[in-house]
């Protein structure tokens, strides 16, 4: 089974993660990347809904145990990669020509918290799950550009907090911050995303652009910070 499947209804999208805790690898960087391209070409679809098919579960983040065996291997060259293609997907989300949801029916954690701020909009259960930066107890920096496009999704008081403390968050929390909409549980969580999306319509063109002007400095920074991070492989502090 495709790490993403893809699948439509009416003008949206459906892209679902199947990989039960969904940890980010290059597999899952490279599967994000053929979904978002299949949504593109196919020139009816309006909307983009990110959702996952664990009962706990949207993604975990960052694929550690892969990333420690790459480590101890040397593979130095595949953890930049890794971290070159992540950084692809984040891209793509952030000038993707049309509006890409997040169903967050599950844990959002580290990279998987980041997928989701570089999502347009967010919808999260409210009955389980939690949205998380650990990074700062697990000795691994946040890329510039993540710290940019996390800002875009959150209030900063909250933001600090969070990157700072490693606190788990609710989605009653988030959306009093206007981070997201919560929904009572998973289906409903769906539910929601989907009719948000079905209410879009507009051009490709214009709604690109839009993204690609408003997320300019994001993606400076992403081309002039991130790379002489990721060359040098800092990523412990």
């Amino acid at each position: 089974m495709s790490l993403v499947t893809y699948k439509t209804r009416g003008k949206t999208a459906i892209l679902t993660l199947n990989n039960g805790e969904n940890r980010q690898n290059r597999a899952f960087a490279a599967a994000m990347l053929a979904a978002l391209q299949q949504a593109e070409d196919d020139k009816t679809i309006r909307s983009v809904v990110i959702t996952s098919n664990d009962e706990k579960n949207w993604s975990q983040g960052v694929d550690l145990n892969w990333l420690m065996a790459a480590r101890q291997a040397g593979r130095e060259d595949d953890m930049r990669a890794f971290m070159i293609e992540m950084n692809e997907v984040f891209a793509r989300i952030l000038t993707f020509p049309m509006p890409v949801i997040a169903a967050i029916t599950g844990h959002a954690f580290g990279n998987g918290a980041m997928l989701a701020c570089a999502c347009d909009f967010r919808f999260m259960r409210a009955d389980r799950g939690y949205f998380c930066f650990p990074e700062v107890d697990i000795n691994i920096p946040f890329l510039p550009s993540m710290i940019a496009y996390v800002r875009k999704a959150m209030p900063e008081y909250r933001f600090n907090e969070m990157k700072l403390s490693g606190r788990r968050v609710t989605a009653t929390e988030l959306e009093a911050d206007h981070v997201l909409t919560a929904a009572p549980d998973a289906e409903a969580t769906l539910a929601a995303a989907l009719d948000y999306a079905a209410t879009f319509s507009k051009g490709r063109g214009i709604f690109g652009e839009h993204k690609r002007r408003m997320h300019k400095d994001i993606l400076e920074i992403m081309a002039r910070d991130d790379a002489p991070l990721i060359e040098a492989l800092q990523l412990t502090a």
